[in-house]
Protein backbone atom coordinates (compact mmCIF):
# COMPACT_ATOMS: atom_id res chain seq x y z
CA UNK A 1 0.00 0.00 0.00
CA UNK A 2 1.36 3.41 -0.96
CA UNK A 3 2.12 6.03 1.64
CA UNK A 4 0.44 9.43 1.46
CA UNK A 5 2.34 12.22 -0.29
CA UNK A 6 3.91 14.89 1.89
CA UNK A 7 3.26 18.60 1.39
CA UNK A 8 6.61 19.83 0.14
CA UNK A 9 5.69 23.51 -0.13
CA UNK A 10 2.47 25.50 -0.32
CA UNK A 11 3.22 27.53 -3.41
CA UNK A 12 3.80 26.32 -6.97
CA UNK A 13 7.22 26.46 -8.60
CA UNK A 14 7.51 28.15 -11.98
CA UNK A 15 9.73 26.22 -14.39
CA UNK A 16 10.76 27.09 -17.94
CA UNK A 17 10.40 23.80 -19.83
CA UNK A 18 11.84 22.95 -23.24
CA UNK A 19 9.86 21.27 -26.04
CA UNK A 20 10.54 17.54 -26.26
CA UNK A 21 12.22 17.31 -22.83
CA UNK A 22 10.78 14.91 -20.26
CA UNK A 23 10.53 16.06 -16.65
CA UNK A 24 9.84 13.66 -13.76
CA UNK A 25 7.44 15.39 -11.36
CA UNK A 26 7.74 14.34 -7.72
CA UNK A 27 4.45 12.88 -6.49
CA UNK A 28 5.65 11.88 -3.01
CA UNK A 29 6.73 15.31 -1.72
CA UNK A 30 10.01 13.93 -0.34
CA UNK A 31 12.35 15.15 -3.10
CA UNK A 32 14.89 17.83 -2.19
CA UNK A 33 14.78 18.85 -5.89
CA UNK A 34 11.15 20.09 -5.99
CA UNK A 35 9.13 19.97 -8.10
CA UNK A 36 11.12 17.13 -9.66
CA UNK A 37 12.06 13.65 -8.49
CA UNK A 38 15.40 12.89 -6.87
CA UNK A 39 14.61 9.25 -6.01
CA UNK A 40 13.45 9.96 -2.43
CA UNK A 41 10.21 8.08 -3.16
CA UNK A 42 11.99 4.71 -2.86
CA UNK A 43 9.96 2.40 -0.63
CA UNK A 44 6.90 4.68 -0.49
CA UNK A 45 4.88 3.01 -3.24
CA UNK A 46 4.56 6.41 -4.93
CA UNK A 47 6.14 6.84 -8.36
CA UNK A 48 7.07 10.09 -10.12
CA UNK A 49 5.00 11.30 -13.06
CA UNK A 50 6.71 11.87 -16.42
CA UNK A 51 5.75 15.04 -18.27
CA UNK A 52 7.04 15.71 -21.79
CA UNK A 53 6.84 19.37 -22.79
CA UNK A 54 5.03 20.06 -26.04
CA UNK A 55 6.54 23.55 -26.42
CA UNK A 56 8.94 25.94 -24.74
CA UNK A 57 7.06 27.76 -22.00
CA UNK A 58 6.96 28.58 -18.31
CA UNK A 59 4.67 26.33 -16.26
CA UNK A 60 3.43 26.24 -12.64
CA UNK A 61 4.29 22.86 -11.14
CA UNK A 62 2.50 21.75 -7.98
CA UNK A 63 4.52 21.28 -4.79
CA UNK A 64 1.68 20.67 -2.29
CA UNK A 65 0.82 17.36 -4.03
CA UNK A 66 -2.92 18.01 -3.60
CA UNK A 67 -3.55 19.08 -7.21
CA UNK A 68 -6.19 17.35 -9.29
CA UNK A 69 -4.30 18.38 -12.47
CA UNK A 70 -0.96 16.59 -11.99
CA UNK A 71 1.73 17.81 -12.42
CA UNK A 72 0.42 21.36 -12.55
CA UNK A 73 -0.82 23.66 -9.83
CA UNK A 74 -4.60 24.01 -9.64
CA UNK A 75 -4.49 26.23 -6.53
CA UNK A 76 -5.37 23.35 -4.18
CA UNK A 77 -2.67 24.69 -1.84
CA UNK A 78 -4.97 27.57 -0.92
CA UNK A 79 -7.22 25.17 1.03
CA UNK A 80 -4.37 23.51 2.96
Amino acid sequence: MAEKPLISKTDPIFVAVEAGETYWWCRCGRSQNQPFCDGAHAGTGIEPLPYTAKSDKKLRFCTCKATQKEPFCDNSHIAL
